[in-house]
């Protein structure tokens, strides 16, 4: 890896902490301490800002009341971005976008040559009814210099269906952040929240399909038959679909079991940054059976926390834990993820999953990660300066 030191510019589309967003942040502090310098540029909805202080420095997008329909929506995300950089004097060696909105804006720039490359990040590929999201979608992978992944399953997708290799760049836990160790934040937290349940699960992500929140809900329900006190907390939450229909069924479906909101189904929203970590402590067990996820940053995070995980039997969640370490079930059978709940009552089962989980933490640091992207910036660089970039 070179010793030079680059000026990079990453974006994002949200200051709301969910998977890309997290990803971005992290990875800007660690390529911040090794002493790179480091922008984060964020698109801003409510002019709050990020939930965390941040080392490196940001820039914040204002990002303005939208027009309804989310075609209009992205479309006017990333001219957002475009405006912002088509009127900046700051220059950067590497312009990188964790996601589809950053990664065509980026396209427009460097189209109209106000930037020399860019770089993008798949974190997952969506299935998409709009025609013009599709397109943003295919844009955003086809289009940038260069193509990174967080795993082994999205990087396969990418291979077969675009026929691009695209390096893979690990995601990691910030373990001074999220640990075991009580932070004297756990019982006000569970005063606030009303987490007075046994068993306690928690999953974050909100309510949307790729989370799988109708199969966890008809799960738990089973899961009352049995453990009558016992609590679901669905934390999280923000992202820019709404997702009207299924939110729908998945609260006609509460109805129809006589289930209490706010007694036994617990839907916090967006947990401030500082309290999170207190939140996976107080579980007694973090069920994600999620159907499509580029990585699952909050599996680990949940392990880190020690406490003991369900979650979906497939990729990408096989390619890091093993039987062993996390109860694994079928994602679209109720039942499987039922009798998982059931089964991680047992002490000795749920000690086991946690003490053997651990190993997993060492080989994902964000460190790690941010030296990897910068083996893969200095060679796009170089790339560049040969004259053999991928151009528009």
């Amino acid at each position: 890896m070179t010793d030079q030191s680059f000026r990079i510019a990453l974006l994002t589309y949200s200051t709301k902490l969910r998977g890309s967003v997290v990803h971005t942040l992290e990875l800007a502090e660690a390529l911040h301490a090794i002493g790179h310098t480091v922008c984060v540029f964020a698109l801003d909805k409510d002019g709050l800002g990020f939930d965390r202080s941040l080392s490196c420095d940001v820039k914040l997008i204002t990002a303005k009341s939208s027009p309804d329909g989310i075609d209009a929506l992205i479309q006017q995300r990333i001219q957002e971005f475009v405006a912002f950089f088509s009127q900046s004097s700051d220059r950067y060696d590497c312009y990188h976008a964790q996601d589809c909105i950053g990664a065509n804006a980026l396209s427009m720039l460097r189209f109209h040559q106000h930037i020399p490359q860019y770089v993008r990040t798949v974190h997952h590929i969506e299935d998409y009814n709009s025609p013009y999201l599709q397109q943003c979608q295919e844009r955003s992978i086809r289009d940038p210099d260069l193509c990174l992944c967080v795993s082994t399953r999205w990087q396969t997708e990418l291979q077969q269906h675009y026929q691009l290799h695209a390096p893979r760049v690990i995601n990691g836990v910030n373990t001074q952040r999220f640990s075991a160790k009580l932070d004297g934040l756990e019982q006000s937290l569970k005063e606030q929240l009303g987490l007075h349940g046994k068993p306690l699960y928690l999953t974050v992500g909100g309510i949307e399909p790729r989370k799988n929140s109708i199969a966890l809900l008809q799960a738990f329900s089973q899961i009352l038959v049995d453990h009558p006190h016992a609590q679901l907390v669905i934390a999280g939450g923000a992202t820019l679909f709404d997702y009207q229909a299924y939110r729908s069924e998945f609260f006609a479906q509460v109805d129809e079991m006589d289930m209490i909101t706010g007694k036994n189904l617990l839907l916090p929203g967006v947990i401030p940054d500082e309290t999170l970590p207190a939140l996976y402590r107080l579980a007694d067990a973090f069920v994600f059976p999620s159907v499509k996820e580029g990585w699952g940053l909050v599996v680990l995070e949940a392990i880190a926390s020690g406490i003991p995980v369900i979650t979906a039997k497939q990729p990408p969640f096989t390619e890091f834990l093993t039987e062993h370490q996390a109860l694994l079930v079928d994602p679209n059978s109720p039942a499987a993820i039922a009798q998982a709940m059931r089964s991680i009552l047992i002490p000795d089962l749920a000690h086991a999953l946690v003490q053997n989980s651990q190993a997993i933490l060492p080989h994902y640091a964000w460190d790690a990660s941010a030296r990897l992207h910068l083996v893969h910036y200095d060679e796009l660089l170089k790339r560049e300066g040969e004259g053999v970039g991928s151009g528009e």
